[in-house]
């Protein structure tokens, strides 16, 4: 757990580095005279479109990747490691498939987004954002695999946001003469640190190109497929499901781009409740999967119940900040007065967060084990749920309509994947700590809301946080709710005696 721990504080470091820079680049695009509501509602387009790129295009190879790697490395040596090629390959060769679709698809697109013309205008230049997007998560995925996970965050949560906010000023300084010429760039984001990914791995001696099959692809090439196909299926119907809000609202609603611009207000505010996921997650991947293969079942729910725990603390302090300070971060800097609309959105996906953080890593212990074919299955049934929903309670509700489709579909999928896991193996990722940290984060909640509500300005947002921070970490330490915390404490203790 020490190697999930130390990867997991570093990478959590930088992410939520780069979530001031999200939060700086999200008040440059929704604050007053910045960009318009569809201009902003159309990056969040491009995202949700890009990840549906991927989807596709992956056939599989992410979960090839953590699943087989430990194999790999332990029958072949390094140079005749051809799974980083392979995986590569198949992927590009995927994303050909993206593109031969997407030409023979253009007619139905344009009539799916008549409300939001932007997309149509820009809609080539969705290809080559999606192409970056999935070499670099297929690149990730192998980073994560040979245990780089810090700098896989670096890039994605820190690079990728840092190249916006570039783009952002010189488009406002006039040195990118137009809206028009920072989505031309923008598209090119991921592909660019792609390539900074790749030669970082080769560097670093963790990428060797090898085009020869290896014996170890011949003697699980049955087992590479069906996982791969499995997997593929399972990613596409849940990354669908996961993004299809944004996807809705853009084709149903009228100026579809402008709420999709509220929606990705309020999803980005709660991705700030999901900050150390994907740190936790990065760091877990290789652990469980050498974990399922040495059968350390100890190791596997030691590392479930602490995910869990480690992540509800933060998941419920965090949604608790945002929700007190909601209204008043809108008026004191002086966000566009539309954005207020992005509360309902944010409360119900906030809920959804919550309650998926505390759930673990289920889905990597899933994957990552023999039953892996659950993973589709799980995610049809997601599917199922989250399509029909989002279409109706959108017609029927408006922007809030995904919100709530989202919180019902997705808590459905999380009980499923629980009540899986516990009959399959005894494990399950709820004690008594669960309980205590969501009556301390409620209590502290109420007494900050009574206390401080009507006060409005940039210090009272500080002071509103300060006191609820003030009583809810005292309380996380001296109850003990997390065993992570001690040990982390321990460290910086002995470090700055030893700088002394």
């Amino acid at each position: 757990m020490s190697e999930i721990r130390r990867q997991s504080i570093i990478s959590s470091v930088i992410v939520y580095f780069g979530f001031a820079l999200g939060i700086l680049n999200t008040y440059l695009f929704t604050k007053e005279g910045g960009f318009t509501k569809e201009q902003y509602g159309l990056t969040g387009a491009f995202m949700a479109i890009g990840q549906v790129m991927f989807s596709v295009a992956n056939l599989g190879m992410p979960a090839y990747i953590y699943k087989f790697h430990p194999y790999y490395k332990a029958h072949l040596p390094k140079k005749e490691n051809e799974q980083l090629s392979l995986s590569l390959l198949v992927s590009s060769f995927g994303f050909m498939l993206v593109i031969a679709g997407g030409f023979l698809l253009k007619g139905v697109v344009d009539k799916a987004y008549a409300n939001s013309p932007q997309v149509i205008t820009y809609y080539y230049w969705l290809f080559p954002f999606g192409f970056g997007l999935t070499l670099f998560s297929v690149l990730e995925v192998y980073s994560w695999a040979v245990h780089r996970s810090v700098i896989t965050n670096f890039l994605r949560e820190v690079f990728f946001r840092l190249t916006i906010t570039i783009l952002f000023v010189l488009t406002s300084w006039g040195i990118i003469k137009n809206f028009d010429g920072f989505v031309h760039l923008y598209a090119f984001a991921f592909m660019a640190i792609a390539v900074i990914l790749c030669i970082y791995l080769i560097v670093k001696g963790d990428a060797v190109f090898s085009f020869s099959i290896s014996r170890v692809t011949k003697k699980f090439r049955k087992k590479i497929l069906a996982l791969a196909a499995f997997t593929w299926g399972g990613g596409l119907v849940y990354n669908i499901a996961n993004v299809f809000d944004t996807i809705v609202i853009a084709a149903i609603l009228p100026n579809g781009l402008a709420f999709a611009g509220i929606y990705t207000l309020g999803q980005y505010l709660c991705s700030l409740i999901q900050a150390p996921q994907r740190a936790i997650i990065a760091a877990s991947v290789g652990p469980l999967s050498q974990a399922w293969k040495d059968k350390n079942y100890d190791k596997i729910k030691r590392i479930y119940q602490r995910s869990s725990i480690n992540q509800l603390i933060f998941a419920s302090g965090m949604f608790c900040l945002l929700w007190l300070n909601f209204f008043d971060g809108i008026h004191t800097f002086r966000i566009q007065g539309d954005f207020i609309a992005a509360f309902p959105v944010f409360i119900f996906i906030g809920f959804m967060r919550v309650m998926d953080m505390g759930t673990g890593v289920n889905a990597q212990i899933i994957s990552t084990s023999t039953y892996w074919r659950f993973e589709f299955l799980t995610g049809i049934i997601l599917l199922v749920l989250a399509l029909p929903l989002n279409i109706k309670l959108t017609q029927h509700y408006g922007v809030i309509g995904p919100a709530v489709s989202n919180l019902i579909a997705f808590s459905i999928y999380n009980l499923i994947r629980y009540f899986f896991l516990w009959r399959k193996f005894g494990m399950q990722p709820f004690t008594v700590k669960t309980i205590i940290t969501l009556l301390i984060a409620a209590v502290d909640f109420l007494i900050c809301y009574y206390l401080l509500n009507e006060k409005e300005g940039f210090v009272w947002i500080c002071l509103r946080s300060s006191l609820f921070i003030l009583i809810y970490l005292p309380f996380v330490y001296y109850l003990g709710l997390t065993p992570d915390l001690l040990p982390v404490l321990g460290t910086l203790k002995k470090r700055m005696r030893g700088k002394k």
